[in-house]
């Protein structure tokens, strides 16, 4: 997730330093990371997402109106519009390293592929031990897909990333549901079976996490994720993928080293994020309202999954970018520049950030810690959830003022170079006193 603003000379491989940074990058970062912590706390913490839908809908409809209007807000505004900040910015950040290699005139693979390897434990550990919403081991295994593409056109780039986004999870699940589609014997018993394991599963699921022991969690949480949830989530690797492709197309590009210089492409990316995003997002509240209501049922429209699959995207999308572009513009300004730029610490400790999201969540909302689960409407959450990461700001400014790289960060990158890694900020005095001559 590093970034630069220009490549260097150097002939050997070197973390990024401080003073190569982009701020901008870094508080993309940050604001990401805010978002995809408030949507795991009101999806996964909350234990939401294993409730079956008729007790969900019960649950709101004696909800208060500001939690009435979080819930309606959640979809258009936060569901899957931050996570798509964070793939874009990891293969942007893999735009940067191939640049930094290139500059020094040797290969990106070899660093690259090391850290990619280090950030696959890091996060099987986060996944199997804590979280199994991890999106760290995704992300390292999804980056070796970028060394495939690194020497390819930007036409190429664009092109493979709306045909990922839009057209790969179609394909995909209708990969995983073709013997149903087969009218294979069997085929609609088994795929019932599978609805009511999956339902029998989330229920044992939302018990460990909300009373169960640590031991509990990682064992009901392991089973959920082999059994349940990578099937799912499997639908979305080539939408990561898209997303990382995207990145790579704009570090190609400069867009936000040199933003000063495209601001037209991000006033018309405002403009059309912001109206294809809301668009999309209506059309799938619509969608969402009929079916509630038992206007139309799923069964008369096999068809219509093809259509809302993509619209979901298109809304990810449109919002992500719409949101990432109004940023990049008020970064021309100074006075917001030195406002948002209060995120830029949490950015530059994003790996370290993200875990810290997880161990937060786990200790105020599952059962071993303060149990929450359940207990909290999502007012009382986005108000919880927006002091943790308020604090989370104070520790990254706080912990960069003496050291130079979060804690996950210097091991990730010590691992990864070989070598342990200059941990402590230099006196900016240091220097000039060892360049004194001696008394003597």
């Amino acid at each position: 997730m590093a970034s630069t603003g220009s490549p260097t000379p150097a002939t050997n491989a070197r973390p990024i330093e401080e003073g190569e940074r982009l701020v901008l990058l870094d508080t993309l970062r940050g604001f990401a990371l805010c978002g995809v912590f408030l949507a795991n706390v009101y999806l996964w913490f909350s234990g939401l997402m294993f409730r079956p839908r008729a007790q969900v809908e019960a649950l709101f409809k004696e909800a208060s109106w500001m939690d009435t209007v979080i819930h309606q807000a959640f979809g258009p505004l936060i569901g899957g519009r931050f996570i798509t900040i964070f793939a874009f910015l990891f293969g942007l950040g893999f735009a940067v390293q191939l640049g930094r290699a290139e500059g020094r005139g040797t290969s990106v693979v070899p660093v690259y592929a090391r850290r990619l390897v280090v950030m696959l434990g890091v996060g099987l550990a986060h996944l199997f031990l804590l979280f199994q919403g991890d999106i760290v081991s995704t992300y390292a295994l999804l980056g070796f897909t970028l060394l495939l593409f690194h020497e390819r056109a930007d036409r190429t780039l664009l092109l493979w990333a709306a045909a990922l986004i839009f057209l790969g999870p179609s394909l995909w699940n209708t990969a995983l549901r073709l013997p149903q589609l087969l009218g294979s014997p069997g085929a609609e018993e088994a795929a019932k079976a599978a609805m009511e394991r999956s339902q029998a599963l989330r229920a044992q699921v939302l018990e460990a996490f909300s009373h169960g022991s640590w031991l509990d969690t990682v064992r009901v949480g392991a089973a959920y994720y082999s059994g349940d949830l990578f099937r799912n989530l499997s639908v979305l690797l080539p939408v990561v993928t898209g997303r990382f492709l995207l990145g790579l197309w704009a570090g190609r590009r400069r867009l936000f080293h040199d933003a000063s210089q495209h601001l037209r492409f991000f006033r018309r990316l405002l403009g059309w994020g912001l109206a294809l995003g809301l668009f999309a997002s209506g059309v799938g509240i619509l969608v969402g309202q009929l079916f509630s209501r038992k206007i139309i049922q799923p069964d008369s429209l096999p068809w219509l999954p093809y259509v809302m699959g993509p619209m979901r995207h298109l809304g990810e999308m449109g919002m992500a970018s719409a949101y990432v572009a109004g940023i990049t513009l008020l970064f021309q300004r100074d006075t917001w520049r030195r406002r948002l730029a209060v995120l830029a610490p949490v950015g530059r400790m994003g790996l370290t950030n993200y875990l810290l999201t997880s161990v937060l969540g786990v200790l105020f909302f599952y059962g071993y810690g303060l149990g929450l689960m359940g207990r909290l409407g999502p007012a009382k959450q986005f108000a919880l959830t927006l002091v943790l990461f308020a604090l989370q700001i104070v520790f990254s400014h706080l912990w960069l003022a003496r050291f130079r790289f979060g804690p996950v960060e210097w091991v990730t990158r010590s691992l990864t170079y070989g070598k342990a890694q200059p941990m402590r900020r230099v006196s900016v005095n240091a220097p000039r006193e060892r360049a004194r001559p001696s008394a003597h």
